[in-house]
């Protein structure tokens, strides 16, 4: 199942411009501000080093705390679990910490990682997993080779994987519980199919049949250190540290590796109306989209600020403000490193008025791609990017972390200022380009959650209405004991 991290970050970010926008309508200037050029941005020093087994670090010294963190990520992902097996990778990433090693238990882990005032955590999500740590840096010698033990000689011990599997199974029992995680995770199986490994859900047929056995498989399977790229950053000398990381990780043995092919995307655009029976809710929550796009695509920066133009200001204008019909609106062009994200449009509004906000969120859509946006439109969503890009480099741990992501997935370590330039450039003309190539208002799946019988119009007035079952299977039953 799909992260859902971004999504309400999303709906965090569209409640924020709510705000804004209410405040600026009470109190706007009447002299226009005008604004100069962004200061340059100034990235940290990167230190580059390979140790002999294949392990990449990326060194970063910042002296300003006395403190030291590292980062290691690992090529693999829920995307190469078994279909019988989901939650597997899931299940892996948190057993790996809490299972211990060959010489601790993962509480006794715990209680040295206390006296430390240290924090180690792992995870597998849906392309790379992942091992971080926290230390002062008087203490770094000890919490590295409490790091290296847990990469090198994890333990998965069965109850700390039994105690994993609880809380899979815990989260499938309340998954219907709310409406928006219903609704991006059915709207996720929409557009990549249910049975993508970048869209299906977890079961407890599946949780139920993992092994400690599969853990270990897994672990085998990707974790090396020539599948490894590692990033520390903090108060320490890059030489020194280098030689630590060599005496403890160098002794990783590296292994073969073989990576599989992410699964492909292959979309049909369609146009498909669906929709999820939740009668214990007065409101709807609406979806409305298809497939995204990639990151590296040329025309991702007009697509972001066609996206912005779109989802926050016409459609958040229309239907929240002039018709005051949702809670919240708000949009999102994914674009993901390796594999295309899902474009959508999203309202939160009263049940009675369902269908006039759909009606009304397929009509922006349609008309972006049909006339050029305004000169104050495309001047807003411009500024509204540029002006918020310095808080992308907010704190050395999130610059860091976000370089290291791009050299994973392959991307330049510039690439963030790459599409900064981008939407500096981007013009009206680019705007009405990218909504005609890659906007299909014709050929959109909409989705619905909410209570069908307070709807102001049948949904039908869309098309064929397809019913999305999202009954959770029962567990299996175990086998009858024999007398």
């Amino acid at each position: 199942m799909k992260n859902l991290t971004r999504k309400t970050l999303i709906l965090t970010l569209a409640a924020l411009f709510c705000f804004a926008a209410v405040s600026l309508a009470q109190k706007s200037p009447k002299d226009k501000f005008v604004f100069g050029p962004l200061n340059p941005i100034k990235l940290p020093q990167i230190e580059k080093v390979e140790l002999a087994n294949g392990l990449t670090l990326y060194l970063v010294e910042d002296h300003d705390y006395p403190t030291i963190d590292m980062r290691a990520m690992v090529r693999t992902g829920s995307v190469y679990e078994p279909a019988d097996k989901i939650g597997l990778a899931a299940v892996c990433g948190q057993a790996l910490r809490t299972g211990g090693t060959q010489t601790k238990t993962g509480d006794e882990i715990d209680k040295e990682l206390e006296t430390l005032a240290a924090t180690v955590e792992t995870g597998i999500g849906q392309t790379s997993g992942y091992i971080m740590i926290s230390v002062l840096k008087e203490d770094v010698d000890h919490a590295l080779a409490i790091l290296a033990d847990i990469l090198m000689n994890p333990a998965f011990r069965e109850e700390k994987i039994e105690l994993a599997k609880i809380q899979q199974r815990t989260t499938i029992s309340r998954r219907n519980d709310n409406i928006m995680p219903i609704a991006f995770r059915e709207f996720t199986k929409l557009v990549y199919g249910k049975d993508s490994p970048y869209a299906r859900s977890t079961e407890y047929s599946t949780i139920a049949a993992i092994t400690r056995q599969d853990l270990v498989d897994f672990y085998k399977a990707y974790f090396y250190p020539n599948n490894t790229i590692m990033a520390v950053w903090g108060d320490f000398d890059s030489k020194a540290m280098a030689g630590k990381i060599k005496q403890t990780l160098g002794q990783w043995k590296p292994g073969k590796v073989v990576i599989p092919p992410l699964p492909k995307v292959d979309y049909a655009y369609k146009y498909t109306v669906n929709f999820i029976s939740k009668p214990d809710v007065n409101q709807s929550n609406i979806l409305i989209g298809h497939i995204g796009g990639l990151m590296d695509n040329p025309d991702y920066p007009a697509l972001s600020v066609m996206n912005s133009i779109l989802s926050f200001d016409r459609m958040f204008k229309k239907i929240r403000t002039d018709e005051g019909l949702a809670y919240a609106v708000w949009g999102d062009y994914e674009a993901n490193y390796r594999h295309p994200g899902i474009f959508s449009s999203g309202a939160q509004t009263k049940s009675e008025s369902t269908v006039y906000a759909i009606e009304l969120m397929l009509k922006e859509m349609k008309r972006i791609t049909e006339q050029e946006v305004t000169d104050q439109e495309l001047s807003k969503a411009k500024d509204t990017y540029l002006n918020s890009y310095v808080f992308n480099f907010d704190s050395r741990a999130q610059i860091v972390n976000r370089l290291m992501t791009y050299a994973y997935f392959g991307y330049p370590l510039d690439f963030m200022e790459k599409v900064k330039a981008g939407v500096e450039k981007v013009t009206k003309a680019d705007v009405l380009r990218v909504a005609k190539e890659y906007l299909k208002p014709d050929k959109v799946q909409i989705l619905v959650v909410g209570k069908e019988a307070d709807f102001d119009k049948p949904l039908k007035t869309f098309g064929e209405v397809n019913v999305i079952d999202i009954t959770i299977p029962p567990p299996p039953q175990p086998p009858p004991q024999k007398k």
